[in-house]
């Protein structure tokens, strides 16, 4: 083999090796930012596990505390938090806030919405009434009490029984005295322009969720054309009891957002 060959290949080599080296190096693509967001009767400290997996997981990871006083005050605090993001993000909501990243995620730092055991109603619905195709057992309970004021709130002692019936008494009980009071009028307010009609959505379905219909969960997706998947046994707590699933998600969502 002659000199100037042997030269070549090893020029060629070294190329190949280079080339290699720097798709090695290359990052790999995913989103940095998640925006969680709490659903009614309840606050962001719910988030705590999922919360510590991303941020483990190198996730830039912000926690909206929505008052709950109106719809629209509520996607107003989604849309601060929104604005301090540094890139595109991956809005993430659990049950009413499942509404809420609806009407919020048309924001254009949003990459991608997903929705853990959360309502995802279309133009002109609420999630007052699209709960009316497949009532939950709490709809039909007693457990939903009202101020004279107009708020909402679990009564303490179902508490465990409709939204969190996988997690100890002890943990229920505290997330029953320090929920927050949902405004009746919050479950009526009807999305404008829905999100997922225009971006990429995923729906964790809580198998056993008591609050929001299993088979709801499903239909949205369908309808959405959501990737879904299904946590057998999980209630509508789901975001507390299972967070490894529940960031799983997320992570999924932040690595495959075009």
């Amino acid at each position: 083999m002659s000199r100037s060959l042997v030269i070549a290949l090893l020029l060629l080599t070294c190329g190949a090796l280079s080339a290699q080296n720097l798709f090695a190096q290359k990052p790999e693509h995913r989103v940095r930012n998640i925006v969680l967001v709490h659903g009614a009767w309840a606050d962001g400290s719910g988030w705590k596990g999922v919360y510590e997996i991303l941020v483990k997981d190198g996730y830039n990871v912000s926690i909206v505390q929505e008052p709950e006083t109106s719809f629209q005050e509520d996607v107003a605090a989604t849309k601060r938090v929104l604005a301090q993001q540094d890139g595109p993000c991956i809005l993430v909501g659990h049950s009413y806030g499942g509404a809420v990243i609806t009407e919020a995620g048309t924001d254009p730092s949003v990459a991608g919405l997903v929705y853990i055991a959360a309502h995802m109603p279309d133009a002109g619905e609420n999630e007052a009434d699209d709960g009316k195709r497949f009532p939950s057992d709490l709809s039909k309970s007693t457990a939903i009490k009202k101020t004279a004021e107009g708020f909402t709130y679990l009564d303490p002692a179902q508490f465990h029984e409709y939204f969190a019936a996988d997690l100890s008494a002890e943990q229920a009980a505290f997330m029953a005295r320090s929920q927050v009071f949902n405004l009746a009028d919050n479950f009526k307010a009807a999305i404008t322009t829905p999100a997922w009609r225009s971006k990429p959505s995923w729906m964790l379905v809580a198998g056993a969720d008591r609050a929001i219909h299993p088979d709801l969960e499903r239909w949205y997706a369908t309808r959405a054309n959501s990737h879904k998947v299904e946590v057998s046994g999980a209630s509508h707590a789901v975001y507390v009891s299972r967070p490894k699933q529940v960031a799983a998600l997320i992570e999924e969502a932040a690595s495959h957002t075009p």
